[in-house]
């Protein structure tokens, strides 16, 4: 790990209240897929008691070369000051953290159960996947509200048209017929086993809301899943 430097150099709305931030990747900086870091705010305009650094997942593959974090727009000082930053501010960066990471042993396949924003470090795992043309058996369910509320949903598409061991189940839990044709509702365990025919032998990832992760925890117990085969990481508001 190490600290460094890092410059804006653009920013843009990705999904209903939710917006991607470019960075100038440091000479030298090298993560694997899943990882992420904590950005400090330099003198912020305002603070609060949670103070001026949060950590963000890197949502790009560590062989697409870009720095690149993503976050729901929450109405707080941090969030309030990080929207409103200049291309070209600079922030504190220390990286990289974390070992949700995807699992060396390409024979198990991997099912990722994922809420929203939580489909940061999941983006970056399956693209370098895809990228490095491993052998992963890769399932993605992806729950949001509504097609516009989704994260990286094209991306996500493409990733599945490019991978052939990749399987790409977008859910929607308010979206009618009409406005959806895709799969509707919550997750559950009639609908993990549509597309999971054996529960027992996949490593599951759980990423998203808090809620969303006890409750998809529990269902993948229930449904067949190995305890020991179920990685999580929760995200909060800030």
């Amino acid at each position: 790990m190490a600290t460094y430097t890092l410059t804006l150099l653009d920013k843009h709305d990705i999904a209903k209240d939710t917006m991607a931030f470019h960075w100038e990747c440091p000479d030298g900086f090298e993560f694997k897929a899943g990882q992420l870091g904590d950005f400090t705010l330099i003198n912020p305009s305002e603070t609060d008691e949670k103070g001026n650094t949060r950590p963000f997942s890197f949502v790009y593959a560590p062989s697409e070369h870009k720095l690149i974090t993503a976050t729901r727009m929450r109405d707080t000082a941090f969030k309030r000051t990080l929207k409103d930053l200049p291309i070209g501010s600079k922030v504190d960066f220390d990286a990289p953290h974390g070992t949700f990471t995807l699992h060396k042993t390409e024979t198990t396949p991997a099912v990722f159960v994922i809420g929203g924003i939580g489909i940061t470090p999941i983006r970056s795992m399956i693209a370098e996947a895809t990228r490095q043309k491993t052998d992963h058996d890769l399932t993605l369910l992806y729950s949001n509200k509504t097609p516009e509320d989704a994260p990286f949903l094209e991306d996500l598409e493409k990733l599945a048209e490019e991978n052939p061991n990749f399987k790409f189940v977008p859910v929607m839990t308010r979206s009618d017929e009409n406005s959806w044709q895709g799969e509707r509702g919550h997750i559950d365990a009639d609908m993990l086993k549509r597309y999971v025919p054996d529960t027992e032998k996949p490593i599951y990832y759980l990423s998203g809301p808090k809620t969303m992760v006890q409750a998809m925890y529990k269902m993948l117990v229930e449904a067949g899943a190995n305890e020991d085969n179920i990685r999580a990481e929760e995200f909060s508001g800030y």
